[in-house]
């Protein structure tokens, strides 16, 4: 029990190693950035040779910190879900950029089949929707845009980013977990197999997909070239699923959310399927020993990558840290509201056609202003997805809370005011790479179950709700600006 487990998180903006000892103790860090490629309006790629290398540095750097390969104990891997890589079995190297989760260029393809009557089949099945965020159609679209992939005939291998770290790290084993395959739209989720039907739908055929299996188990070893010395790979899970299991949300109810690139919301339901009636999302939570056990999940596209586009695109913050002072250095938002569909909206709205909006701007309006609704947009997002899932009968008792963006107090407290609940932020706010390091240690043998493993997370800041007295009049002027965004989306048609 005294062996560290390295923890492979692979990102939308970064890939990172870590180690972690079985009490929870982060024991260092390697991180890289990754490269955004955006060749045109709606489209999102990586290059997945990037990935991989990158994820290679930063892996063999904390090997070298432990002591060498025989000085670890197994490796978890935790990855960012829908983005689909594209490679060679022979050689393991990408063929084609990697179509990021952000990446809208099938909503058409989406549209199409919503209107041709599929979105029912779908939802029953997959528990999700019709949307180019999820898997499926961007493999579709891929098959059918980019010869390349037809040329490579039965040589060619399709997978989310973890299915392609593992055959690149195993020498060529082809597998995803059932966290990531539950957000292809391809996976029949109560079933746990790919789904024929599905298949047809969207044009994928199923010899390129990898073998469905547990989060937790004994998958297969690195390459002894790559570190030294074989290591077991013991952990997998997407890393909304990841950050669920880090924060301890096992059991029916608990809710964690998640705010980084986006902002992803999930709510345990224990071994029964959810079915939304209000455009959520069932998925699964975890899958070990074959046990798959469900989440409700509510999806934001925009959360942490707002501030980022502040501070690249319109230069009105240096960096991140900046936005508590400068949102609490102003009594309110001066009259702006701030819809960040930069990449469309996600639930409960499901419109990939939206554009953002900043609304309510005059002389008066400063920086301060902007980054201050920016920051409230979140916050109502959240408040938004809360009313949706108690429609659908899993209401929060609290709320925790991790990512990027919550070492912000400033934001943490409107969560905890706006959305009138506790709000909890754990000391560590890595918990995806808890999540997964909990995993492995499961899969290693170094815990009996997820409920043991839990003891690696560490303490908790808790933000309590203050009175708001401006909060209905905060909640008006965000319902009519959503609505305005909404109304010009259709007048684009």
């Amino acid at each position: 029990m005294t062996q560290p487990i390295l923890v492979i998180d692979e990102g939308t903006t970064s890939t990172r190693a870590m180690l972690f000892a079985p009490d929870g103790a982060c024991l260092g860090t390697a991180q890289r950035p990754l490269t955004q490629h955006y060749p045109a309006p709606g489209r999102v790629e990586h290059d997945a040779n990037e990935i991989w290398s990158l994820t290679l540095e930063c892996a063999r750097e904390m090997v070298a910190q432990a002591g060498g390969a025989d000085r670890i104990a197994c490796i978890g891997i935790t990855n960012q879900r829908e983005t689909v890589v594209f490679w060679d079995r022979r050689t393991g190297e990408a063929v084609a950029p990697a179509i990021v989760w952000q990446d809208r260029r099938t909503a058409e393809t989406c549209h199409e089949l919503i209107v041709a009557g599929h979105e029912p089949v779908v939802q029953a099945r997959t528990g999700l929707l019709l949307d180019p965020y999820f898997s499926g159609s961007k493999m579709g679209w891929a098959l059918d845009q980019w010869p390349q992939l037809e040329e490579l005939g039965d040589y060619l291998a399709v997978g989310t980013v973890e299915s392609y770290l593992v055959y690149r790290l195993t020498g060529g084993l082809h597998i995803t977990d059932a966290t990531n395959a539950s957000r292809t739209a391809l996976m029949a989720i109560e079933q746990g197999g790919w789904d024929a039907d599905l298949l047809d739908l969207f044009g994928v055929p199923a010899t390129l997909l990898p073998e469905i299996t547990d989060c937790a188990g004994r998958f297969g070893t690195t390459q002894a070239d790559l570190f030294g010395a074989p290591i077991p790979i013991t952990g997998l899970a997407g890393d909304q699923q990841s950050a669920s299991i880090g924060q301890a949300c096992l059991s029916p109810g608990q809710t964690k959310a998640t705010y980084g690139t986006g902002a992803f919301i999930l709510t345990h339901c224990g071994t029964d399927m959810p079915r939304s009636k209000h455009r959520l999302l069932g998925t699964i939570a975890s899958q070990i020993g074959g046990q798959r056990c469900f989440a409700l999940e509510g999806s934001v596209f925009v959360a942490g990558s707002v501030v980022k586009w502040l501070r690249d695109e319109l230069g009105i913050i240096d960096n991140a840290e900046q936005t508590a002072a400068l949102a609490a250095s102003v009594p309110d938002n001066g009259g702006v509201s701030f819809v960040p569909a930069l990449s469309g909206l996600g639930a409960p709205y499901w419109r990939p056609d939206a554009r953002g909006a900043i609304t309510g701007l005059s002389f008066s309006t400063g920086r301060a202003h902007i980054v201050r609704a920016a920051l409230e947009a979140v916050t109502h997002q959240s408040l938004d997805l809360k009313a949706t899932f108690a429609a659908d009968g899993a209401v929060w008792a609290d709320l925790r809370i991790d990512g990027g963006m919550v070492s912000n107090d400033w934001l943490a407290q409107d969560l905890a005011d706006m959305l009138d609940l506790c709000v909890e932020r754990p000391h560590v706010i890595e918990t995806t790479a808890l999540g997964a390091a909990m995993l492995a240690g499961v899969g290693a043998g170094l815990f009996p179950d997820l409920m043991a493993a839990s003891a690696m997370r560490q303490g908790a800041r808790a933000f309590h709700p203050r009175s708001n007295p401006v909060a209905s009049a905060r909640c008006r002027a965000w319902e009519v600006a959503v609505s305005a965004v909404l109304q010009a989306s259709e007048a684009r048609g």
